[in-house]
């Protein structure tokens, strides 16, 4: 399976859109980036498409409503309960912004997750 990388750009944009909170940490994944909050990815980037995690339904029929909205992920593996929000809203950033925020609060209210131990070899 090949995976899509993104442009300095692309993660540039993904960064400006995440809210500044303390609580988020931002982390390389297979070469993209995901956006953590107590340790539950609530959005990524993955080649040029920023998904957001999208726990209810009322928020994902309203998602499913907007053209382009996409499947979030490998096309042979999406990610379940992940969105990827449309490419042009990469020139409309308020706008990705507001929904990356909606994702982070409904994800901030999940428990934390806690790290899996390592395995010893």
């Amino acid at each position: 399976m090949q995976l899509p990388k993104p442009t300095e750009s692309d993660k540039e944009l993904f960064r400006s859109v995440i809210p500044d909170a303390p609580t988020i940490t931002i982390k390389p994944m297979f070469g993209n980036l995901g956006a953590f909050v107590n340790g539950n990815m609530f959005a990524g980037l993955f080649g040029s498409t920023i998904g957001i995690r999208v726990l209810d339904e009322a928020t994902r029929a309203e998602l499913q409503e907007i053209d382009a909205i996409a499947p979030f992920g490998p096309s042979e593996r999406p990610m379940r309960e992940y969105v990827g929000l449309p490419a042009a809203w990469a020139s409309e950033p308020e706008l990705l912004a507001s929904w990356v925020a909606r994702a982070f609060w409904q994800v901030e209210t999940l428990p934390e997750k806690k790290p899996k131990p390592r395995q010893q070899k």
